[in-house]
């Protein structure tokens, strides 16, 4: 890949044996700007229509994190409210992109936040290794936790999700994110992670399409309303990033670690 587009970040998809592995990038702890963001629900969404594809796995390049949420450098250059709300549309799409009909496989290999634990909530198994600790950071900025709140708290409970919603500043470990079901499953090494995806996904291959199709359907139920909700979440997130408090806030924080 060219040096630009490896700088803007990137999402592809590979086909192998009937598992579809959609990976993203951004050199930025993979934080995702709104290019990358439309690319990976259009890339999601396109893979679940491909009859050579069973089951799909979900995973970001690199080792120390596989989301670090929002892209800050973007966040600071909203100007004006459709700005805001289309940027965090594009979470909503990726979130609502659940609807993809075959069954995806979270593959978490380091530290998720905001958008990454969302992510990770909006999958239909994920596997983590016990470095992938998770932290809702949005409260800290000046936002709130709006559009991924929905796939938090319908995996993990509300109570977890207001923990990590208040408690924005903290870690809580993989360990703690198993407990409360985010993680199906926490492993030692990246290598024997993805020996148990490859597992997984080899079993889910040879699973019958429809019968998978209409269990994952059953898992969602509920979930329809979903569109027009994470839509509303946006709009709350577009307001509240063009306000002095959260942009001085956003330029605190990205001083600082995340």
């Amino acid at each position: 890949m060219e040096e630009n587009i490896i700088n803007q970040g990137w999402v592809k998809l590979e086909e192998e044996n009937g598992i579809g592995t959609i990976t993203f990038f951004h050199p930025k702890s993979n934080s995702l700007p709104g290019k990358v963001l439309k690319q990976l629900a259009e890339t999601i969404t396109e893979a679940g229509k491909k009859d050579s594809i069973k089951v799909l796995v979900l995973k970001s390049e690199g080792e120390k994190a596989f989301c670090a949420g929002a892209s800050f450098d973007e966040l600071l250059s909203i100007e004006d409210y459709p700005t805001g709300k289309e940027f965090f549309m594009g979470f909503a799409r990726v979130i609502n992109a659940r609807k993809c009909p075959k069954f995806i496989i979270g593959r978490v290999q380091g530290k998720a936040v905001g958008g990454g634990v969302g992510m990770a909530s909006a999958v239909d198994y994920c596997f983590a290794t016990e470095a992938s600790s998770v932290k809702l950071s949005e409260l800290a900025i000046g936002i709130g936790p709006f559009v991924v709140g929905p796939a938090v708290a319908r995996k993990i409970g509300n109570s977890a999700m207001s923990q990590l919603a208040i408690d924005a500043t903290n870690w809580q470990s993989a360990s703690w994110a198993k407990q409360k079901g985010l993680y199906a499953e926490i492993f030692e090494t990246v290598s024997e992670m993805d020996d148990a995806i490859n597992v997984l996904a080899h079993k889910l291959s040879e699973s019958n399409p429809e019968a998978m199709q209409l269990l994952k359907g059953n898992f969602w139920e509920g979930t329809d309303h979903w569109d027009e909700l994470l839509e509303k979440r946006a709009e709350m997130s577009g307001k509240l990033v063009l306000s002095e408090f959260t942009s001085n806030a956003i330029g605190k924080f990205k001083s600082g670690a995340r």
